[in-house]
């Protein structure tokens, strides 16, 4: 049963008590950024989440969305949500007060993205795709795009879409087929088709801004020869009204798996108008703004999609009565005992909590770099936060998408035959969660971005960013006795990373075979680690509370008991992964073509 409650209080935990609310004022536009406030804003959005998304979940995903001679209608109660949405200040919530927004920085919104996510990650990819493409015409369009575009975006009256996928290339971009003929007037116009384009035809807003990659005449062959434009629905008139219809058109829409609440589209465009954001050829950093940010955003889905699966799995497990604790008779007064006393289940359901809260903890540390890189005074800061993004935006896409999945599953092991039907709402978690291991680049392709981009870039530089302060922190608690459970562990795990990052290192240098049989194993790997680091200092946190606390006491012991749990039962993953790379490409390469 979907029974999805906002987890505020552990969400607190982390953007006060671990990651340092008071920090945030020092960023540039934040100094009012209270405590008491950022709470309001997370009690706001648990009330709007659990009230008006959560309701719309299940209903959204049996109905669907229609298509009927190139119109899209969304599900029952998905336009009055969405207006309630803007009107209630949610779709502004995290945009440049210049165009209309409240200037919320990412550590705080985040938060309100996983309860978006959780609650109905259908809905949330429109508003979701929307502030993608207002960042990248924010940092990449000319003064003349962003005023006309961006303060109806930010007001939600216009939504966003990322035009990349045709039906011959996905992440192979350089043979994309999209045209793009310059005009007179300094506008162009696009002909070509796109598939799988998420929110590309809908009825919530009255406007959709598609940002489109294409080729020039002139354009140089493969990925340096795009270009990226921006092609509205309806051409906006000189005092901001709807003009006439563009030459863009939705063919259909995708059948899916799940997500089925949001719109997957075809968009065909046909001599449509579309002007250029960024310069010629150039279209793939201008894209990258928009991928990037949305990386993060579906590693938040896929958290998101696991908070909801272990509440649900929880729920289940406390009420569901089947045999007698191993222990002895649990519940005397019932005809059974719940089954969360199983050894087993507690195993699915503490899997489940020690993943969840974990990642919950390591976005909050990414999107405190989100914040530096953008709002520091300090240019050292900035630099620093950059670097730290970019090598964890695949770590963060990657693992928490995989560990989504795998949750909304042992929800449906909790679950048992329950959890196999429609009636109970669990197996909607994983459709809708295995979308998120494909979209923005598979996680494949993440694991080959960290080890063949993150990895080399500026000699290293980007890893020391992660390197250092978990070499620091292990340094710092290594001779405190009460955090022995939680620093051995993790220095472990920690030595096990360097080893694999040298050996990632030389092999691929010698060979890119090599590094890419191991990517993926160094991803997880790589993440696991990084969980460890937010657990153990999780615990610290613990530990120097628990004695203090009066009401919270119970919250700081649940803390130590799933950092003791992760540091047992999941961390030690690293040790076999670290088996696997270094036993090479040899068997993975080997088998020939014809013997698949």
């Amino acid at each position: 049963m979907q029974v999805y409650k906002a987890p505020v209080r552990d969400m607190k935990f982390v953007i006060h008590e671990l990651h340092g609310s008071e920090e945030l004022t020092a960023l540039e536009g934040q100094s009012e950024l209270s405590a008491d406030l950022i709470d309001d804003i997370l009690e706001q959005a648990s009330s709007f989440t659990e009230s008006v998304l959560g309701p719309l979940n299940a209903s959204g995903d049996l109905e669907g969305c229609h298509w009927e001679n190139g119109v899209v209608r969304t599900p029952e109660g998905f336009k009055q949500a969405y207006d309630e949405f803007c009107t209630n200040g949610w779709i502004s919530a995290a945009s440049d007060p210049a165009y209309g927004g409240q200037g919320i920085p990412a550590s705080v919104y985040k938060l309100v993205e996983e309860m978006i996510c959780s609650s109905n990650l259908s809905f949330g990819l429109y508003p979701g795709l929307t502030h993608g493409a207002y960042l990248a015409i924010k940092s990449h369009g000319s003064e003349e795009l962003k005023d006309t575009y961006l303060p109806k975006m930010v007001e939600g009256t216009w939504s966003g879409t990322m035009c990349l996928t045709e039906a011959h290339c996905g992440t192979d971009l350089g043979l994309l087929r999209t045209r793009a003929i310059p005009n007179e007037d300094g506008s162009f116009k696009l002909t070509g088709s796109k598939i799988f384009i998420s929110a590309g035809e809908h009825d919530l807003t009255e406007n959709i801004i598609h940002l489109v990659l294409a080729k020039l005449p002139d354009a140089p062959k493969g990925v340096k020869g795009i270009s990226l434009f921006l092609v509205p629905k309806f051409l906006p008139k000189a005092d901001g009204s709807l003009g006439q219809r563009n030459g863009v058109s939705c063919a259909g829409i995708e059948h899916k798996m799940g997500i089925k609440a949001s719109a997957t589209c075809q968009i065909n465009f046909d001599d449509a108008t579309g002007w250029l954001v960024g310069e010629p050829h150039k279209g793939m950093r201008a894209m990258f703004t928009m991928m990037n940010s949305e990386r993060v955003s579906v590693g938040t889905q896929g958290l998101g999609i696991a908070e909801a699966a272990y509440q649900a799995a929880v729920a289940y497990a406390k009420d569901r009565v089947q045999g007698r604790s191993l222990s002895g008779t649990k519940h005397p007064d019932k005809p059974a005992d719940p089954i969360i006393v199983h050894p087993d289940v507690r195993r699915m359901l503490m899997t489940a909590r020690a993943y969840t809260e974990g990642c919950r903890a390591l976005c909050g540390w990414v999107a405190r770099a989100l914040d530096e890189q953008e709002l520091s005074p300090d240019p050292v800061v900035r630099a620093a936060a950059e670097d730290r993004v970019a090598l964890m935006t695949p770590i963060v896409k990657a693992l928490f998408t995989d560990l989504g999945f795998e949750v909304a599953n042992l929800a449906v092991q909790t679950y048992g035959g329950h959890g196999y039907i429609r009636e109970h709402g669990v197996e909607q978690y994983v459709r809708d969660a295995r979308i998120a291991q494909i979209y923005e680049g598979t996680n494949g392709i993440q694991a080959l971005d960290l080890v063949g981009r993150k990895m080399s870039s500026n000699m290293g530089r980007p890893l020391r960013t992660f390197f250092h302060p978990v070499l620091a922190f292990i340094d710092e608690n290594l001779e405190d006795e009460a955090m022995a459970d939680f620093v051995a562990p993790l220095a472990k795990s920690f030595g096990i990373l360097q080893q694999a990052t040298g050996h990632v290192a030389a092999t691929g240098m010698r060979d890119p075979e090599e590094a890419g049989a191991a990517a993926t194993d160094f991803l997880r790997l790589f993440g696991l680690v990084a969980l460890g680091f937010m657990w153990a200092r999780m615990a610290k946190i613990a530990l120097e509370k628990r004695e203090t606390a009066k009401e919270d006491a119970a919250f700081y012991e649940a803390k130590l008991v799933t950092a003791r749990f992760y540091m047992d039962r999941l961390l030690p993953q690293t040790g076999a992964l670290w088996a696997a790379i270094k036993s090479g490409k040899a068997s993975t390469m080997a088998l020939g073509e014809d013997l698949f």
